[in-house]
């Protein structure tokens, strides 16, 4: 009785993981970004050479930016909230098919490739997986995370001490050694995510996620186009 219900038991585990990873091509509830906040910029790095690998990624076709409905319209909330104060978003990613996260991680693995080391000048490539930097599972595969910044309503730079896919502690939303003007705008961003339905991390002080997303156990893997 025991080894039928270990057995049981096994059987049981296996269905539950095969369901929490679920893969979906399904991207009727997606919208671009573009749709719905009139003002958002654009800077999506994986579609271009600029970034910690120096290549375009797979499954990045075309240089737009999509979310789950749900998530769009929380993100509203904040990109109106921060139009009052005078800013605009820019954003540098949001949905990412699993194929790129595939990508990441061969790419980890190839020791031909060096990539940008300017993304990473204190680590090494192994260290990228270790550290928790890349994962061969990512948020933003569920729809509802996004990587962003903020601009001036003119298009000006706003400084946070920090660029996009920074791999070092320079990164950390709560690092100390900026100036007060460099805290003060993360601050300004984090504040008007979290008031919308964001939470965020302790090593990237651009990535948000929607609290209640609405997918949280299936991956997908639908082209950026």
């Amino acid at each position: 009785m025991k080894k039928i219900f270990l057995i049981l038991l096994l059987l049981f585990s296996f269905i539950q993981i095969s369901i929490a990873s679920q893969i979906s091509y399904d991207k009727s509830d997606f919208a671009p970004i573009s749709s719905v906040i009139y003002d958002a910029a654009y800077d999506i790095r994986y579609y271009s050479s600029n970034n910690f690998t120096g290549n375009r990624i797979d499954g990045y076709k075309a240089p737009v930016a999509y979310m789950t409905k749900k998530s769009l319209k929380a993100l509203a909330v904040a990109a109106e909230d921060l139009r009052n104060q005078g800013y605009r978003l820019l954003i540098w990613d949001s949905y990412r098919p699993q194929k790129a996260v595939d990508n990441f991680v061969r790419w980890i693995n190839d020791p031909n490739d060096p990539g940008d080391k300017e993304f990473f000048p204190d680590l090494n490539k192994s260290d990228l997986i270790k550290g928790n930097y890349i994962a061969p599972k990512s948020g933003h595969t569920r729809g509802s995370t996004v990587d962003l910044t903020l601009i001036k309503k003119d298009g000006s730079f706003v400084d946070m001490g920090g660029t996009f896919d920074l791999f070092s502690e320079i990164s950390h939303p709560n690092y100390k050694n900026l100036t007060k003007e460099k805290k003060l705008n993360r601050k300004i961003l984090h504040d008007a995510m979290i008031k919308a339905g964001f939470k965020g991390i302790n090593s990237e002080w651009w990535h948000y996620t929607l609290k209640k997303e609405p997918y949280p156990d299936t991956y997908f893997d639908f082209d950026v186009e």
